[in-house]
């Protein structure tokens, strides 16, 4: 295992550099340990252990704007209200089964999201935000825009550079685009804080395999080992950007960014 994903059958992540056993037909991946439990049959899959990978952001998002997730909101919310003395957020992780415990019930809530309030540890929180991105579809900056955005984080000029990404962020599908200007924001607090001891640079080496990802749902070894030192480049650079371009997409309706 190159990039960690959940067992298919436990639900666990199976961790880098662990041996795992995965179907070429459904693409069903777990443990060596869990392959007794394994159903014999390439089948669909029971939904509580389908729920890394439950849709594009776009099937998450409100109908009005800004296009941002509840969830996404609430953990936000939840992180600035009081993590921003935390060291190490979002680098130090949240203990996993309580990850994936909340981050089922916030699913399953739907629109009236449980209070996280009652979540001990903010790096719980931060697990879940970083496990329901992880867990799209496809990343939050699509397959299809992915080259274009390596390409302009790629510009040696800085102003070019920054250009080319304000006009590819430009061509994101809306919730996407909102989402990202929403997590840019928050990012941006996180590094300003003191206590967090979480700079650009260590943001983006977390965010860069979330947010960025590959350019298919199943990249080569080789694309995994290539993209991910420019993951981290695209978004040390989205976070170089000013915050006004970010709040153009979301500061306008900023009220109705309120966790439900």
């Amino acid at each position: 295992v190159i990039r960690p994903e959940p067992c298919g059958v436990c639900g666990s992540r199976i961790r880098f550099g662990k041996t795992a056993i995965k179907c070429c037909q459904c693409q069903l991946l777990l443990h060596t340990k869990c392959r007794e439990q394994c159903p014999s049959l390439c089948v669909p899959r029971p939904h509580h252990h389908a729920w890394p990978r439950e849709g594009v952001l776009a099937d998450f998002a409100p109908s009005t704007p800004p296009l941002v997730p509840a969830l996404v909101v609430q953990c936000v919310t939840e992180v600035e209200t009081r993590g921003l003395t935390e060291t190490g957020l979002y680098r130090v992780p949240g203990a996993e089964q309580l990850v994936r415990e909340w981050k089922r019930k916030l699913l399953r809530a739907g629109g009236a999201l449980p209070a996280l309030s009652s979540v001990t540890d903010i790096h719980v929180v931060c697990g879940v935000l970083k496990d329901f991105l992880r867990g799209l579809k496809e990343p939050l900056v699509t397959f299809s825009l992915h080259p274009a955005f390596l390409r302009a984080a790629d510009i040696p000029d800085d102003a070019a550079s920054d250009t080319a990404l304000r006009h590819v962020v430009s061509k994101l599908p809306p919730a996407n685009r909102d989402t990202l200007a929403f997590l840019m924001l928050h990012l941006l607090r996180v590094s300003q804080s003191p206590d967090c001891k979480m700079d650009v640079l260590n943001l983006s080496r977390v965010f860069g395999p979330t947010l960025v990802g590959h350019s298919s749902a199943n990249p080569t070894p080789l694309a995994i080992m290539e993209d991910t030192p420019r993951q981290c480049k695209v978004v040390a650079r989205l976070l170089s950007l000013p915050p006004s371009f970010w709040r153009g997409f979301v500061g306008t309706e900023q009220e109705n960014l309120v966790p439900v």
